[in-house]
This record gives C-alpha cells, sequence and structure tokens, in this order.
C-alpha cells in the first residue's frame, strides 16, 4: 500500500514569495512545489521529491530508525530522511512517540541511543553531558545512520539533568511549610 506524504521542507506553510523566480506561478507570491513521499506499511522506501518540471530532486540519504517504546512495549521500525525530524517522520507515518514541547527544551521525547549517531543541535533540554552518555530528543533530533533507541522515563532524564541541583535529593512536599506559608498571606 503506497501513501503520499507532503514533504514539510517543500509545501510552504504560509504562501510567501518564493526563493527562487522560477518556482513562482502567474499570480504574484504564490507558488507551489510538488513533493511526495512514498510509503509501504511503517518502513518508507526512499525518498523521491519532484520539481516544478517533473524532474527528480537529487536523492537525500534516510536511515531506518528503530524505537523500542518502553511505556507501550512496543517496537516502531520507520525510515527517516537525514534531513528531517525524527518525530516529525514518525507522526507523519501515524506513529505515537511521546512528545511535550516540540522544540528541544524539554525531556518527554528523550531517549536513549543503543546504537547509531542523532544529530541534535537544536536540543537544549538536554545536557553535553546527556548527549555523550548517549541521550537524544527526537523532537529535534536528525538521523545520521541508521539507529536503534529506547525510549526513557521523562523524570528519570529530569533527574540525571538536574538532580545534582538538589543536594539532597528529590524536593519532598512539606505540607506543614506550605499551611504556615499560606497563613501568612
Amino acid at each position: 500500500m503506497d501513501l503520499v506524504v507532503p514533504c514539510n521542507s517543500c509545501t510552504p506553510l504560509n504562501r510567501q514569495t518564493p526563493l527562487h523566480p522560477r518556482l513562482s506561478s502567474p499570480k504574484r507570491g504564490a507558488f507551489s512545489l510538488r513533493c511526495r513521499r512514498k510509503t509501504t506499511s511503517e518502513l518508507q522506501s526512499p525518498v523521491t521529491a519532484i520539481s516544478p518540471n517533473g524532474n527528480p530532486f537529487p536523492s537525500i540519504p534516510t536511515h531506518k530508525v528503530t524505537v523500542h517504546d518502553r511505556k507501550l512495549g512496543v517496537v516502531h521500525e520507520f525510515v527517516v530522511p537525514e534531513d528531517q525530524y525524527i518525530l516529525h517522520t514518525a507522526e507523519a507515518q501515524n506513529i505515537t512517540l511521546p512528545f511535550a514541547c516540540r522544540h528541544g527544551c524539554c525531556t518527554s521525547c528523550a531517549v536513549r541511543v543503543k546504537s547509531g549517531q542523532i544529530r541534535q543541535p537544536e536540543a537544549l533540554g538536554i545536557s553535553a553531558e546527556l548527549k555523550e552518555k548517549g541521550y537524544a530528543l527526537l523532537c529535534v533530533g536528525f538521523p545520521s545512520s541508521d539507529v536503534e533507541v529506547e525510549t526513557q522515563d521523562e523524570d528519570e532524564v529530569y533527574w540525571l539533568q538536574f538532580g545534582r541541583y538538589f543536594a539532597r535529593g528529590p524536593i519532598e512536599r512539606d505540607d506543614y511549610a506550605l499551611e504556615l506559608a499560606l497563613g501568612d498571606e
């Protein structure tokens, strides 16, 4: 079964003046660029982007991504172009993975890389130290090779990231102190 999914990098989100004048249509400020990805089941076939004149663009390298979802106990395998975020490509194929902010600022989509490489220049929610230990964020991660990852518990990654700042461990709720504080107001 072939699915046709518009390419996020080629389909404009809003009508803008094109970057290249040959891509413009007769209407001023409006243009269209045909780009379709052909997929079969959950595993994608290579990307085929088509230019306005009908000729294919050079092929973008793709990589097989295997995600072991610990919470759901399932394994997802799909192919991601090197220039696309792993989370976005999974969602385009109706694969549900954990996420929250979509901007690389939290740890909801954090994974532990078991094999392969993920490039994540925009991953602000994870420290360089954790990146070196093999953690990555799917929402802003690009595959650099075939990669196998395992989802992580958000609280676990958050603790690894910020736990050292809480000298004696996690902060415990103190109802008596809260009652005193509310009584002062």
